[in-house]
């Protein structure tokens, strides 16, 4: 009989956070940029340069912290861990070590199986380091140090989580905290969300973990899953060989499917870690930490039930719309001035969305107001328009941000509602069509709709097709 495994899998996840400038600068964060342009002496490691801390960072990381049922330490310091490598100017990178800000958190992710708490270990703020990049042409490699001393938060996980549906599930929540709490954007393609997974297998019912991998270069949800799958066989391959899994980081890489190590694992002494001397410890106030819980968006969990209770809406709408910050403020708004709910999450699940995965656009990337959006509905609910003009319409809000009642005079969108000339064009369109007037006195129905499209031609679609519809039954 074949023995059967189990993945015990913990995870480290970086996010970078959304302040203007870095941690210990007043450099700019902003994502792109030449390459050295966002930097200093300080975030470049020059002699003699001293860091003074970002206050915005520490109210984040409380946020975060909060957020996931952690303890705040209030009284934390900063600690030096140092290491020799081209992409960290100083030699070493100011984390935290013996003091997290954070410690002992955890929170609820649902899975196919149910529900489940997965522990967090600690969060611990400390700047990111520079970016190398390998030239193929010169053979040589370059620095860029514009991300140097980006402030980043360091979430980390306890080993709770056991197959790779848990881990996407609890980075998912993690994601959508962070997003709601406005501390991050988390977009894994510009690398400001990372996780590394740390990884091992042991027989089901040992009660010893086995030696554990930690995986790199992760860069979005189906990476993180083929990655996991990978390592689980990989692991499970040498045990069965009776041979030993070695304790190391491995850089996975996508489009091979597979993993490379990339040095073995070192242990924290081997860091060297001491309390940074420049830099005093960080004393969080009651009165500070209050500030701070008082200022707490409502996130995803809340926002569904209430969704449920006061929205007229399907529920697989609400979880749609709560799992995009951007949505969810689109959708409130927009509701707040039409008082439309149904039909605000209609245009939001529909056009919206088809037009975002169109262009492989994320919802926080829209830019459309939700005045706009209100001014649309009301347009299409009075009568001013028909429905086919209303989606035209849209495209132009989502693309341009027009003012729909702006659009519709100059383009002259709106319905005519003149009996009189409705009258005069369906009798044209009756003497100019007596083949299909014959088959529908015949008794086929499908004349009827060819008779319906040629008149909204000739009123260039601004006619009611209900009210088309009934002169045409009248006349024939």
């Amino acid at each position: 009989m074949s023995k059967q495994y189990e993945t015990v899998i913990g995870l480290e996840v970086h996010v970078e956070l959304a302040t203007k400038t870095k941690i210990f600068c007043g450099c700019s964060t902003a994502f792109g940029g030449a390459p050295n342009t966002h930097t200093c002496p300080v975030c470049t490691g020059m002699p003699g340069s001293l860091p003074v801390l970002n206050k915005q960072v520490v109210e984040y990381a409380m946020a975060v912290g909060l957020a996931t049922n952690c303890q705040i330490h209030q009284f934390c310091k900063f600690d030096r861990k140092n290491y020799f490598y081209p992409d960290n100017p100083q030699n070493y990178q100011i984390s935290q070590l013996y003091l997290p800000i954070c410690h002992d958190g955890g929170i609820e992710i649902e899975t196919s199986a149910g529900k489940k708490v997965i522990g967090i270990h600690e969060i611990h703020m400390e700047e990111d380091a520079g970016k190398l990049i390998h030239d193929e042409w010169e053979d040589c490699t370059l620095v860029d140090y514009n991300r140097s001393g980006v402030p980043l938060i360091e979430i980390v996980s306890e080993p709770d989580m056991r197959s790779a549906e848990e881990v996407i599930a609890y980075l998912d929540k993690l994601r959508l905290i962070v997003q709601y709490l406005g501390a991050s954007d988390c977009k894994l393609q510009e690398g400001s969300m990372r996780a590394d997974v740390n990884l091992s297998v042991r027989e089901v019912g040992a009660k010893e973990f086995g030696t554990r991998t930690e995986m790199k270069n992760l860069n979005s949800f189906k990476a993180i899953g083929r990655a996991i799958e990978g390592e689980r066989a990989r692991q499970i391959e040498l045990i069965e060989e009776g041979k030993k899994v070695i304790q190391e980081t491995r850089r996975w890489d996508d489009n091979k499917e597979y993993s490379y190590p990339m040095r073995s694992k070192e242990d924290a002494h081997d860091y060297r870690y001491f309390p940074d001397p420049d830099l005093v410890p960080v004393i969080i106030s009651d009165e500070w930490l209050q500030e701070v819980r008082d200022r707490q968006p409502e996130l995803r969990t809340e926002k569904l039930e209430r969704y449920k209770k006061e929205f007229d809406i399907p529920a697989y709408d609400a979880d749609i719309l709560t799992g995009s910050k951007r949505l969810a403020d689109l959708f409130e708004e927009t509701t707040k001035l039409c008082g439309k709910p149904k039909k605000v999450s209609n245009w939001l699940m529909g056009e919206t969305l088809r037009l975002l995965k169109e262009e492989g656009k994320e919802p926080e990337e829209l830019a459309f107001s939700s005045e706009h959006l209100a001014s649309l509905i009301e347009l299409l609910d009075a009568g001013t328009i028909n429905q086919t003009v209303a989606k035209e319409v849209f495209e132009k809000i989502y693309y341009e941000d027009v003012d729909p009642q702006a659009y519709v005079e100059e383009h002259g969108l709106k319905m005519v509602n003149d009996d009189n000339l409705l009258r005069t064009v369906v009798e044209g369109v009756i003497a100019a069509n007596p083949q299909s007037v014959a088959d529908y006195k015949g008794g086929k129905e499908k004349a009827l709709g060819f008779l319906v499209g040629q008149t909204m031609k000739q009123m260039k679609g601004k006619a009611n097709p209900g009210a088309v519809n009934k002169m045409l039954k009248e006349l024939l």
